[in-house]
């Protein structure tokens, strides 16, 4: 099996991976920088046990990372632990194979590729990725797969951090869909979720409407993320919702990789 690594600025993912693109099994640590090669393994050690895996399962890894002060420690994980040398997204091998069509390339996130790989592979056309990470990045792949640029906002978590820590009476609340589509609140909390949940559904709609007019042809909108699953519930703007792209494009990239050797 595969293990995929997707080293993000809040979590890192890991995920098994079959030969089928399936995925077996996956989990997540909050990203630390610092944290050791031998304290990953001793954590994901004992999850790939819980789940009926051993080390020697895993024949084979790739990284995927926007955090680089991480990625020695993890391929450290993969030479030590797993005695694979990993493969690194956007490198060697292991290169984008599609064209990234903006004025800085070298400063694409690797996230953003991957997503852009793994969605121009399971839909046609024109495509526009949004992302619900540690930012909301709204990603336009055209339809030869070639990536076109895209749009950076601040995270719901990022922006409702920001706000708490700013304003000392503001109390924090929990991220939710509203149980109505009310926007005007009666209560503090009720208030502070409706600007940020409702305000991020506006957002939404109104950057997407902005990307498609500046586009002109018809476009498949998908959703990632962890949080892609809570702004499905009030608006339709959304054509499909795809939890782990990230970890579908690192997967393609290792067999992409494989049928080159």
């Amino acid at each position: 099996m595969l293990l995929a690594i997707d080293a993000g600025n809040t979590n890192v993912v890991f995920a098994l991976v079959a030969e089928d693109g399936s995925i077996a099994a996956r989990w997540r640590i909050a990203t630390d920088a610092r944290r050791t090669a031998d304290e990953y393994a001793v954590w994901l050690h004992q999850l790939l046990a819980l789940e009926g895996y051993g080390r020697s399962d895993v024949t084979g890894v790739i990284i995927g990372t926007v955090v680089p002060r991480a990625l020695h420690n993890l391929e450290v994980l993969a030479s030590k632990y797993f005695h694979q040398e990993a493969l690194i997204a956007g490198q060697g091998s292991a290169a984008w194979g599609i064209r990234l069509d903006v004025d800085e390339p070298q400063n694409v996130g690797a996230d953003r590729a991957l997503n852009a790989i793994a969605a121009h592979a399971r839909h046609k056309g024109d495509l526009v990725v949004i992302d619900f990470g540690t930012a909301t990045t709204f990603d336009v792949v055209d339809y030869d797969g070639a990536y076109k640029g895209g749009i950076i906002a601040p995270g719901i978590n990022l922006s409702l951090d920001a706000l708490v820590a700013a304003a000392a009476k503001l109390p924090r609340v929990a991220i939710e869909a509203p149980a109505d589509p009310t926007v005007i609140g009666r209560t503090t909390n009720s208030q502070m979720l409706s600007g940020i949940y409702w305000g991020y559904v506006a957002m939404i709609e109104g950057l997407l409407a902005r990307v498609k007019a500046e586009i002109g042809r018809p476009i498949t909108t998908i959703a990632t993320g962890g949080l892609a699953t809570l702004f499905q519930q009030h608006t339709r703007v959304f054509d499909a919702i795809e939890p782990d792209l990230t970890i579908q494009g690192l997967a393609l990239l290792w067999q992409r990789s494989r049928s080159a050797r």
